[in-house]
């Protein structure tokens, strides 16, 4: 478990440094960092990482449809981390979840 949360911690800090990153190439005028770039890695487990780098520099904050794609990314791993957190805290809940997804009544 300690492994999993030291690598979302780097992804998300690697996130951060490229939104940062990719602000100072903006304002200096230079090539910047592929968009698709920057939404991989907040796939990749960065959304935090990515949407707080993104309000605290002011940096794609109106671009559409990136700002849209970042916060489905980070709504679905929210979503992933509800269902974890839950698997985790009580098992037999989430099988019983999950069963009943399978299985849906019939009256």
């Amino acid at each position: 478990m300690l492994h999993i949360v030291l690598v979302l911690l780097a992804v998300n800090i690697a996130a951060f440094i490229a939104f940062w990153w990719d602000k100072r190439r903006a304002c200096a005028g230079v090539r910047r960092i592929p968009e698709r770039t920057l939404l991989w890695l907040a796939l990749a487990g960065g959304g935090v990482g990515a949407v707080a780098a993104q309000h605290l520099f002011r940096h794609k904050t109106r671009k559409e449809p990136f700002r849209t794609r970042l916060y489905a990314i980070v709504v679905l791993q929210a979503a992933a981390a509800v269902v974890l957190a839950l698997w985790l805290i009580a098992p037999q809940w989430a099988d019983g979840l999950f069963d009943a997804l399978r299985r849906p009544e019939v009256s």
